[in-house]
């Protein structure tokens, strides 16, 4: 009964560290995509 729980454990774990890294990720390629939108502009 406890390796199930501590089984259970770490995968709620990983899956809540993995969905802080995927959004981490989407904040830094949106931070990349206003960059060049900015820049974009500036060249009209």
């Amino acid at each position: 009964m406890k390796k199930i729980a501590a089984i259970l454990l770490a995968s709620v774990y990983v899956l809540l560290v993995g969905c802080n890294t995927v959004g981490g990720f989407g904040k830094d390629v949106q931070k990349v995509g206003e960059k060049v939108e900015d820049s974009a502009e500036k060249k009209k």
